[in-house]
This record gives structure tokens, C-alpha cells and sequence, in this order.
């Protein structure tokens, strides 16, 4: 056996890399720091400073271990006689043989091998540590890009993050979002550039159009455009200066906002959209036609009718506006009309609409048959006539297939396309899939040769609205002189007999009574079966003065009831004991040749719309009056007074508005609420006015049916964390952890590191009050949760 100091002098003479594999090899754990204090007996450099990885109690353990794999081994010591080095795992060696693993696609040997190498040397030199993100990104498996994120954030965390590339990085965000991972994709994006190693906007839109696909994901993407955008807002950045070109070339461009705001339409993120649309002029981003759509479908949602109105001035002159894109304005025009109760505006739209697309007909057909009198000489092959010479505006470029890539590029590809052209290329075909989903909800309006024609969903609309504001005359004139340009339904039904057959099944029968009078007075003649409908009505609701009144008016119009009619009559005079009454209408009803087999067409319709057995106008009306809701077309209305005071920071005259609003008993919704709290936030220290509005709006949410959203928890939650308000703040995160709504964390832990970061850092003071407590634990707990502690 070797003596003591025979013992340490073996030991000094190793090298710790070499007793580290030692260890290793005999079977211990050295994942973890041992913090045992040294003793001064015990002090040996050589021995503490490899085995200070071992787990222990005190150093006693630790040179016990340490003894007893050296005993263990006394035999090789000497059977090697100093051959000892050859047997160690060489740090140049392992970055070899993960260099191997990696070029094999052996992913877990890599795996293993790196993390050898982190506990002997720690991290491998810069080209391995690149080379091995890049390789994992490749496999675009969850399992390895969450391995090469964590690898990041590791970097990161130990400062380290000089050993990854720019390109690397961007190539890994890429990776993550096309895997449905936008969350740590932007954490990538934040830090490249944090680290002032500034992606180009051709390459992280592409990261952006990926991230749009998901819910989380398009948020994200708002949010990285205002962080992006910020930079440059107002000519902070000089372009002329050379040494800018890098961020000069991230700024915020055309494509890269519709994919965002797209994303933001597509999951009801309007309000944030339009926060992006304020920041449009600040950084000069020219809109093209395919942002002015958008900017009209958010304005629409946001109900801000007159930048619409605004808008078309812009649509009107665009040249080269698909025939799908200027359908979509109108019908955000048309809606946001309706929006607002405003039905001069939208019935006249409609009639425009109709008479144009008459004239249009009526042109066409001219336009051909006098090209069928000149002969065949310039005939097209399909032998009709080139739309170019008739319809000025495109046909619809949209192509039937949108595929969305889910691989990825290799690294060595990805790496030659230096100014990332194949990534600006994927972008643009994301940004159509999205757009696509967009044309998709256009349900008001269609086109046909390039002409706009109203659906029936718009006929259901307006309809629905002039019932409920009380417009019968109106409603009438709309339709007889809709019916006069166009046929609204088949040519044996009228769109009014539908109407008035509609308000009968929902039991509106004066209503119907009154349509039929202004029908009568504007010499419109109904059919027998809608008196006959209604006349059967009233016998049901034993409405005698109503039956008597229909009776006379039938039969000044010289309406031949049927025998359905007839009978429901007699039977109602019997019930009421009037013999002599049911036989006068059994007389009349013989004279008048009337055959017993009465037709039941109202019943069928009616058992047909029960049973979504045709899509005709009148099951759509049914529809729409029983699922919808009566908007109150008031509160868009002081919507936007309350939003254009909020934005000029006039926030006196919002408050003054917002109590006006309720006076006149309009109920605020999350929209005005918003409007609000930004106002409050652009302003700057209102913390304690929004804590108030936070109480107000709580309490006023719990007594009706407003419900908080995203975007107003999350303005509210911004201000709260600025303003050092941590207690009011937990309360909002918990409100939206319960309501599953995404909360952007990295933000709101670079926003305490701003402004917050010494906050109760040191330790408690011996003596506080309960309310100073309190705040403290609030503080403590909000950074725990960023994860700040």
C-alpha cells in the first residue's frame, strides 16, 4: 500500500481532468458543487479542486471518497507505471468526437458528449457550440430545439453569449417558430437584439409569418414590431451614417406589418393592430394594396367608420386592387354602417350596388351580341369575350394552394442566401395563407365579372335592423325597389312575403301587419298564403278584432283565401259557439268554389327552415334574429370620442365623456375601457387614476355582461408593473392565468430590470409596517414569477 504522503504526491502529479474521469469511471456522481468547507489539514489545492464537485457532508467524506478510489486504483497506477495520461478524456478529444456525433446526426451521443464537456472544461469552443445548435435546429424536432433554446439560455445566463452567431441564432428562432414554438423564437429575436446583432427585416418577418399562426404567436409578432419599431420612430436613426446600415436594415418594413396586423385580425387583437397602424407614419412604412385592406377590415372591427370613409378615397384611386381585395373593403364599409345603426347609408349602398351591376349585365350582353354580329375572326380560343376589354380591375390572384413549409432549410443552404431572399420569399407565401383566411369572412358582398353584388346575408341584415328599430316603411321601400333591380330570391317567392312570413314564426305579428299595410299603400299586391299565414296566426292567439281587420283588408285587395283558412275560421267559430257564424263562412266558403284540400305552404316552409333543409332568405332571417344580438349602436359612437380624446391625452374630456356615456345609459365595453387606460399610460404617472378605473371597471364587469379580454388586461397590466403597483398587478396575472390568456413574461421582466431592479433587493429591514410588508411581498412575488428571483 502507498503511504500518506506517497498518496498526495500521486495525487498532485494527476491532472484534475484526468482524476475527474477517474471518478467518474468508479462510479460517482459529480453533477454538483460540494460548498463543505475546507479544513486546514485538509488543504491539498490539487485534491479540493477535483473532487469539489462531489456531493458531501464535510471534507472528511470527501477525502474518504477521494481515498478510496485512489486504493482502488493503486494497482493500475502501478501496472501503467505513468501511462496513466494516455486513459484521460482529453477535452481536445471529446470536441472531436462531438464534432463526429454531430456530422452522424447521433443526437443523443452529441448530447451526452456536450455535457461531459460542460462538467470538465465547460462550454467547447465557439464553431462546436454553433455547429451543434445549427445540427439540432435541422432535426426541427421539439426535443432537440428545446435542448438548443435551453443551450441559449444558458449562454446567456453565464455570460457566454459571445460564442453565438448571428446567423446561428436566427436560423434556431426560425427552427422554433415553423415548430409552433413563438414563444421562445421571439426570446431568440429579443436577445440577437439585445446583443446589438440586429437581424435584417427579410429574415425575422419570416420568423414573424410563422409565429402569426398561432395565437401566442401573433401577439408576439405586435409586440416585436412596436419593440422594432420604437427604435427608429421619429428619425432616431440617421440613415446616412454607414456605421447604422445593420439597423437600418432591421427597421420595420411593408410586408413584415401585414403579417403582423393579419395575424392580429385573424385573432381578434384589433385594438394592438391599431397601436401598430399610430406607429405606421412615426418609422415612414408606405402602405401597399394589400395593408390598405387590412387597415379597413381593423378599422371596421375597431368601429372607426371615419377612417374608413378616409380610406376610400385611397381604395378608389389604388390601380391595381383585386377584384377580391376591393370586395373586402366594401364589405368592412357596409358592416361598419350597419355597426352603427346608420341604414340610409347602408340601404343606399346596396341600391347602388344593384343598379351598377344591372347596368353592368345589360352593358355585357350588348358587348356581346354585337361581337357575335361581327363574326368569329377575333374570337378568343374559348370563344367569349376577354374580360380585360370589360372589367378594368384584376381577377383574383389568389392561387388554390397554400402550402405552408414545415422543414426547413439546411444550415449550409441557409447560410449561402446571404441576404436571406428564400426566407423574404417564404414570408410573402405565409402572409398570403394568412390573407386568404382573411377573404374567407367576407360575407356581405360578392363579385361576379368583376362586378360587387349584395349577398343574401346583407338582405338578412338590414332586414333584421329596420325590424328592430321600428322602420317598417322604410323597410318596404328598400325592398320593392331592391325587387325592381334585381330578384332577391326565386321568381315565384318575394323577398317581403319572406320578411312578413319570418316576423309571423317569430311571433311579431304586428309587425307583419304593418308590412303588409305599407305593402298595400305602396301597390304592392302579397300572395294569399302570407294573409293566410297570418290569419291563422291570430286565430291561434285568439286575436278576434286583428282576424276581422285581415279579413276586410284581404278582401279589398282581392285576395282569394284558401281552404286552410276557411277551416281554421269555422273551427274558431265553433270554439266561440257561433253556429250561425261558421255556417255564414261554410256558405262562402262553397260559393266561392274553395276545394277542401287546402294547401299547407306556409308549414312547409317553415317545417323546412326548421330543418336546414334550404338556405332560403327566410331561414337565414330566422337564424340571424335568433342567434344575434341587438347591438347598441350608441356605444360605438362614444367609443370613438372617448378614443380620439384618449389619443390627443385629453383625458379630462374622456372622463367627462364616459360618464355622459352611462347617463345616457349606453354600456362601456373592453373597447372603451382601452381607450382609457392607454390614454392614462401616454400620459405617464396616472398610476393612481387607473387603479381607480381598475376598481370601476371590475365592479361594473361583475354587475353585467362585460367581459375583460387580452389586450385590456394587458394595457392594464403594463401600467400596474411601470408603476411599481405589484399587488394590483398579481391581481391582474391571476385574472388571465384563469382566463388561459397568454401573457408576454419577457416583457414584463425587461420592464422590472428597467425600472425596477434594485426594488427590494437587499435584505428586510427589521421594522416595517403591515403596508410596507405587504408591498414588499407583492414585489418579491410578481419578480418570482418573470422569474427575477
Amino acid at each position: 500500500m502507498l503511504s500518506l504522503s506517497k498518496l498526495r504526491y500521486r495525487i498532485k502529479s494527476v491532472p484534475p481532468s484526468v482524476l475527474f474521469t477517474l471518478l467518474t469511471d468508479s462510479g460517482y456522481n459529480i453533477d454538483r458543487m460540494s460548498r463543505c468547507p475546507i479544513q486546514d489539514n485538509c488543504s491539498d489545492r490539487s485534491v479540493y479542486k477535483t473532487v469539489g464537485s462531489l456531493s458531501c457532508s464535510n471534507m472528511q467524506t470527501g477525502m474518504l471518497l477521494v481515498r478510496s478510489v485512489i486504493t482502488s486504483t493503486t494497482r493500475s497506477f502501478s501496472s501503467m507505471a505513468g501511462t496513466i495520461l494516455v486513459q484521460a478524456r482529453d477535452p481536445a478529444k471529446l470536441s472531436v468526437e462531438i464534432e463526429i456525433a454531430i456530422d452522424e446526426r447521433r443526437y443523443d451521443d452529441t448530447w451526452k458528449l456536450f455535457e461531459q464537456h460542460m462538467q470538465m472544461e465547460g462550454f467547447p469552443r465557439k464553431s462546436i457550440v454553433n455547429k451543434l445548435l445549427t445540427s439540432f435546429t435541422e432535426s426541427l424536432e421539439a426535443k432537440w430545439l428545446e435542448k438548443a433554446y435551453g443551450l441559449v439560455e444558458r449562454a446567456f445566463e453565464e455570460s457566454k453569449h459571445n460564442l453565438l452567431e448571428k446567423e446561428t441564432l436566427i436560423y434556431l428562432s426560425l427552427g422554433l417558430a415553423k415548430c409552433g414554438s413563438p414563444i421562445p423564437a421571439s426570446t431568440v429575436l429579443r436577445k440577437l437584439v439585445a446583443m446589438e446583432q440586429y437581424p435584417p427585416v427579410t429574415a425575422w418577418s419570416a420568423i414573424l409569418a410563422h409565429m402569426s399562426l398561432t395565437a401566442p404567436g401573433a401577439y408576439l409578432a405586435a409586440e416585436l414590431i412596436l419593440e422594432i419599431g420604437y427604435l427608429f420612430q421619429d428619425g432616431r436613426v440617421d440613415p446616412r451614417k454607414k456605421s447604422n446600415a445593420p439597423l437600418i436594415a432591421m427597421k420595420p418594413n411593408t410586408n413584415s406589418y401585414n403579417i403582423a396586423l393579419a395575424g392580429c385580425l385573424l385573432f381578434e387583437t384589433t385594438r394592438k393592430a391599431e397601436q401598430l397602424l399610430d406607429m405606421m407614419p412615426r418609422i415612414a412604412v408606405k402602405a401597399d394594396a394589400n395593408l390598405l385592406i387590412i387597415m379597413a377590415h381593423i378599422y371596421e372591427r375597431n368601429g372607426r367608420r371615419e377612417e374608413l370613409r378616409k380610406l376610400q378615397r385611397h381604395i378608389d384611386e389604388v390601380y391595381n386592387l383585386s377584384d377580391i381585395q376591393f370586395r373586402q373593403f366594401y364589405n368592412c364599409l357596409l358592416s361598419c354602417h350597419l355597426k352603427f345603426g346608420d341604414l340610409d347609408s347602408a340601404s343606399k349602398m346596396v341600391l347602388e350596388m344593384i343598379q351598377k351591376a344591372k347596368e353592368a349585365r345589360n352593358s355585357l350582353a350588348a358587348s356581346m351580341f354585337a361581337f357575335d354580329a361581327t363574326g368569329n375572326d377575333n374570337r378568343s380560343p374559348s370563344g367569349q369575350i376577354s374580360r380585360q376589354h370589360l372589367i378594368p380591375r384584376k381577377l383574383d390572384g389568389l392561387e388554390k394552394d397554400k402550402f405552408i413549409e414545415n422543414d426547413i432549410v439546411s444550415y449550409e443552404e441557409f447560410a449561402r442566401d446571404r441576404n436571406f431572399m428564400n426566407l423574404e420569399a417564404e414570408a410573402k407565401r405565409v402572409l398570403q395563407t394568412l390573407l386568404a383566411k382573411l377573404q374567407m369572412q367576407v360575407e356581405l358582398i360578392t363579385t361576379e365579372h368583376g362586378i360587387l353584388q349584395p349577398t343574401e346575408r346583407i338582405y338578412v341584415k338590414l332586414v333584421k335592423a329596420f325590424l328592430e328599430a321600428g322602420k317598417t316603411k322604410d323597410l318596404v321601400q328598400f325592398l320593392i325597389k331592391a325587387e325592381k333591380e334585381d330578384t332577391l330570391v326565386s321568381n315565384d317567392d318575394s323577398a317581403l312575403g319572406h320578411v312578413i312570413n319570418s316576423c309571423i314564426s317569430l311571433g311579431w305579428l304586428d309587425q307583419a301587419h304593418d308590412l303588409l299595410d305599407e305593402m298595400r299603400l305602396a301597390g304592392v299586391r302579397a300572395s294569399s298564403s302570407v294573409y293566410a299565414s297570418l290569419l291563422k296566426a291570430y286565430i291561434k292567439a285568439d286575436r278576434t278584432g286583428e282576424v276581422t281587420a285581415l279579413l276586410r283588408d284581404a278582401r279589398s285587395a282581392g285576395v282569394q283565401l284558401d281552404s286552410s283558412c276557411y277551416e281554421a275560421l269555422i273551427q274558431s267559430k265553433v270554439i266561440q259557439k257561433d253556429d250561425q257564424g261558421a255556417l255564414h263562412l261554410f256558405k262562402e266558403m262553397k260559393v266561392a268554389k274553395i276545394p277542401r284540400s287546402g294547401h299547407q305552404e306556409f308549414e312547409m316552409l317553415v317545417k323546412g327552415c326548421e330543418d336546414n333543409r334550404e338556405a332560403s332568405l327566410m331561414s337565414k332571417l330566422l337564424k340571424e334574429i335568433k342567434e344575434g344580438q341587438r347591438d347598441d349602436n350608441g356605444v360605438h359612437d362614444w367609443n370613438n370620442v372617448i378614443h380620439f380624446f384618449s389619443k390627443k391625452r385629453l383625458m379630462q374630456d374622456a372622463e367627462k365623456a364616459l360618464k355622459k356615456m352611462r347617463s345616457l345609459g349606453h354600456s362601456p365595453n373592453a373597447q372603451t375601457f382601452h381607450s382609457m387606460v392607454t390614454g392614462y399610460a401616454a400620459i405617464g404617472g396616472k398610476y393612481t387614476e387607473v387603479t381607480e378605473l381598475w376598481g370601476e371597471m371590475k365592479s361594473f364587469a361583475s354587475a353585467t355582461s362585460m367581459k375583460f379580454d387580452q389586450e385590456l388586461l394587458d394595457s392594464v397590466l403594463y401600467t400596474f408593473v411601470r408603476g411599481g403597483f405589484f399587488a394590483r398587478a398579481n391581481e391582474v396575472v391571476h385574472m388571465m392565468e384563469k382566463g388561459n390568456m397568454f401573457i408576454d413574461k419577457y416583457k414584463y421582466r425587461t420592464l422590472v430590470l428597467k425600472y425596477h431592479k434594485t426594488l427590494y433587493k437587499g435584505k428586510a429591514p427589521k421594522f416595517q409596517t403591515e403596508s410596507h410588508l405587504k408591498k414588499r411581498e407583492a414585489a418579491l412575488t410578481f419578480k418570482s414569477w418573470v422569474g427575477l428571483t
